[in-house]
């Protein structure tokens, strides 16, 4: 498996299409792919893995939705289903703060130049995530607030059994 990154910090490129237009160059010039996700919906490592591991699998299955890695890593990362869905886990012009999951083939891109590296880690915003993932408060009263990750992480798992 390719070795992956993931990385937070602050755009430096505020417009979003300008943003992501320099990821897609950044990418391009290494073969790389980088997926830039809003990070309030990212709620760990083991979120990003997940998501990377089960669209490199879809792929070479030949099973994958989308026909861009990166997208089907977005697609997994969100546990939709559906591209046009996905999508609301990705960069807007709203985000502050972004998480890059860079799955690198060569040498990683240089990104130092794109955002602002804070190296803070996952801090996802709780109210989003349980939207987005369509997490119910018996849910969390029956598990626990600290358990949030695992229940993202079952709805990810959850998308391979329901093709």
């Amino acid at each position: 498996m390719s070795d992956l990154r993931l990385i937070f910090g602050r755009p430096k490129i505020r417009e979003k299409e300008a943003f992501l237009a320099a990821l897609r160059e950044a990418a391009a010039a290494t073969g790389s792919v980088i997926q830039a996700m809003d990070a309030s919906y990212l709620v760990g490592e083991r979120h990003a893995a997940s998501a990377a591991k089960r669209a490199l699998r879809a792929f070479a299955e030949e099973r994958n939705v989308a026909k861009d890695l990166g997208l089907e890593i977005l697609r997994y990362a969100a546990g939709q289903r559906q591209i046009e869905r996905a999508l609301s886990m990705g960069v807007s012009q709203a985000t502050r703060r972004v998480a890059l999951l860079i799955v690198e083939e060569e040498t990683p891109p240089e990104i130092s130049d794109l955002i602002e590296v804070d190296g803070e880690g996952a801090r996802f915003c709780e109210a989003a995530v349980r939207e987005a993932f369509d997490i119910g408060e018996a849910e969390v009263e029956a598990v626990g607030e600290e358990r949030i990750p695992d229940l993202v992480l079952e709805r990810i798992a959850l998308m391979d059994a329901y093709r």
